[in-house]
């Protein structure tokens, strides 16, 4: 079963339980994945979806974003193709990232280590307020770009952040840094953000995407 939106086809996939309501997702194959009750028909199911293609079309897209977002390579904010080689070196060509399968992770972690600690030392030195100098530490987090432990005075960032601009990578530090004056998200804490990020609205709507 198919279904055509903006003169592209696209397979539907239909899973029938005991409910009483419909539910509309898209897969990592760019599927339409139903789930429906036992009794609904496939008239109904295209009724269904002609009257959500809107909807349909928003959810395809962000789909497909993802899906670009986890397969390519982005590196402070840019876009590369990685070609893994025997080189010795990692090499940068235009669109092209080459690199030794071998060195590849170790250079990453040293890029990660280098860039985040100079961006921390960098926004620290931007605040006039009396704040610790903190402990950094790096981790893949699934929902949190940064966390600040004020006990141990620990700010930690999250691995993906290097695949964006060093502006969202400044953002994120400051507002790590700011939590060592104010713990919550309180109206005080977002005038500090803002004094040393103006743009941080216009930073964390990127990060969302």
């Amino acid at each position: 079963m198919q279904f055509n939106i903006d003169d592209k086809t696209y397979n539907i996939v239909i899973i029938k339980k005991h409910n009483k309501n419909t539910y509309i997702r898209i897969d990592e194959e760019l599927n339409i994945v139903v789930t429906t009750g036992i009794f609904t028909t496939k008239k109904m199911i295209i009724d269904i979806l002609e009257k959500n293609e809107k909807a349909i079309i928003r959810m395809l897209n962000q789909k497909e974003k993802e899906l670009n977002k986890k397969n390519n390579f982005y590196y402070l904010g840019k876009e590369y193709q990685l070609i893994l080689t025997n080189l010795d070196e990692i090499k940068f060509d235009g669109n092209y990232l080459y690199a030794n399968n071998k060195k590849f992770n170790n250079w990453y972690k040293k890029q990660m280590q280098t860039i985040f600690s100079e961006r921390l030392k960098y926004n620290y030195d931007l605040f006039e307020e009396s704040i610790p100098f903190p402990n950094l530490r790096i981790r893949t987090m699934k929902t949190r770009w940064g966390v600040c432990n004020i006990k141990t005075k620990t700010v930690t960032l999250n691995s993906l952040l290097l695949r964006y601009e060093i502006d969202k990578i400044d953002y994120v530090i400051i507002h790590e840094l700011s939590h060592l004056i104010y713990a919550n998200h309180s109206k005080d804490f977002w005038k500090l953000v803002s004094k040393y990020c103006p743009k941080y609205k216009e930073m964390r709507k990127a990060l969302k995407e």
